[in-house]
């Protein structure tokens, strides 16, 4: 948690420094990420099974207005990634259940076009672009049940390159979004899709990437 808010302070210190340079808006915002993660391989889609895992994102963006409707968007934003997993069952003549869960944090850097409509006190916008993500932590969580007796393990993520590691560090993809902005505050939804193949193991064609469905509230500072 420490590690989080000096980030957010870094993120607001830098972006407040380039907003000062050459911006036009800067908007702190926040909210909650809907996330998930694509596994598949050749044969099967693993994640079929997987559930969203709740997590949160924060930081700073600056627009950068090109005409009256349209603007270049980027920022920094601290973003918490995952999934969740669940099975119940029977084994060996005892019932089990297991539960893991997968909890990433990234700094995201989004680099995404905009197009905003006044609609009297209020404007409609929307967003598409790419953006690139660097994983900063992680930690694996286990939970089995076996009979009522419960076993728990948690481990750090290992980011690399190499099949000695659980995940690449460098991850990118496409986020499409819309929102309302009513005076300073904003309100807006968007989905970023993962392209980048983040699992550093490979046969058969296994493959990762992140999915995060994003619901945020930003405060606009400067601009028009």
């Amino acid at each position: 948690m420490k590690k989080t808010v000096k980030l957010f302070f870094v993120v607001i210190a830098f972006t407040m420094a380039t907003d000062e340079l050459i911006a036009q808006n800067f908007v702190v915002k926040g909210g909650l990420n809907l996330s998930n993660m694509r596994i598949k391989d050749n044969d099967e889609t693993f994640s079929d099974e997987t559930k969203m895992n709740l997590g949160y994102h924060i930081g700073a963006t600056v627009e950068f207005p090109l005409s009256e409707i349209f603007s270049f968007e980027t920022g920094l934003l601290v973003s918490a990634k995952g999934f969740k997993f669940s099975e119940e069952g029977t084994d060996f003549g005892g019932t089990y259940k297991r539960e893991s869960e997968v909890n990433l944090l990234y700094m995201d850097i989004p680099v995404t076009a905009k197009t905003s409509f006044d609609l009297g006190n209020t404007k409609i916008y929307g967003v598409f672009g790419p953006y690139l993500g660097i994983g900063l932590s992680g930690k694996t969580k286990l939970e089995l049940e076996y009979d009522g007796e419960v076993v728990s393990k948690e481990e750090d993520v290992r980011w690399g390159s190499d099949e000695e590691a659980d995940l690449k560090k460098m991850d990118f993809g496409l986020t499409v979004g819309a929102g309302i902005e009513l005076n300073s505050f904003q309100m807006g939804l968007t989905y970023s899709l993962g392209l980048a193949n983040i699992s550093p193991y490979s046969e058969n064609g296994y493959k990762i990437s992140n999915r995060v469905l994003g619901i945020s509230i930003g405060y606009k500072i400067g601009g028009k």
